[in-house]
């Protein structure tokens, strides 16, 4: 299963979900209400490095996060 990570103000713990993709797992959480909006703006990195693609293949042991745009001073 790939974990999941929710970095920054997404404030969520992490999980491990059963997907072949980042395809399947936007359909994973698109009936998530909370989630939803941070999708639209999130960038996505697949074992730290970030990807422009929803057709990348997950492995069980890949790491998937979710960064929010951030603001810094």
């Amino acid at each position: 299963m790939a974990k999941i990570e929710f970095l920054g103000p997404i404030k969520r713990d992490s999980i491990e979900v059963d997907v072949a993709s980042l395809k399947e797992l936007k359909e994973y959480f698109k009936d998530d209400k909370e989630l939803k909006p941070w999708l639209k703006i999130c960038a996505v990195s697949v074992n730290d490095q970030i990807v422009c693609s929803s057709d990348i293949p997950l492995n069980k042991d890949d790491k998937v996060s979710l960064l929010p745009p951030v603001c810094g001073g």
